[in-house]
């Protein structure tokens, strides 16, 4: 794990976030006072009334950190990208 990403690894995950819904990516956290029901994570702007996402683990929805985890690698993968492919070109 300690090798840099290939450049066939950082197309894959660029392609994966390009095909991903838009963000932002917002995780609604029941116990936080979250939209109300489940938490999940809420893709798209409000007021798009995009499809909410549900993440269960062994049938249960999943944890708090796992969904704020999810929805902030959604919305900062192409930053993070970005960032990896001006970083390479300075090299």
């Amino acid at each position: 794990m300690d090798e840099p990403l290939s450049d066939d690894e950082l197309d894959q995950l660029e392609a994966l976030t390009v095909a991903a819904s838009p963000v932002p990516w917002v995780a609604n956290i029941e116990e936080r006072g979250g939209l109300g029901g489940e938490s999940m994570i809420q893709l798209g702007l409000p007021g798009d009334f995009p499809p909410d996402m549900y993440v269960y683990n062994d049938r249960e929805t999943a944890s708090a950190a796992d969904l704020d985890f999810i929805a902030a690698a959604r919305n900062f993968m192409p930053r993070l990208i970005a960032e990896i492919r001006r970083s390479r070109s300075r090299s």
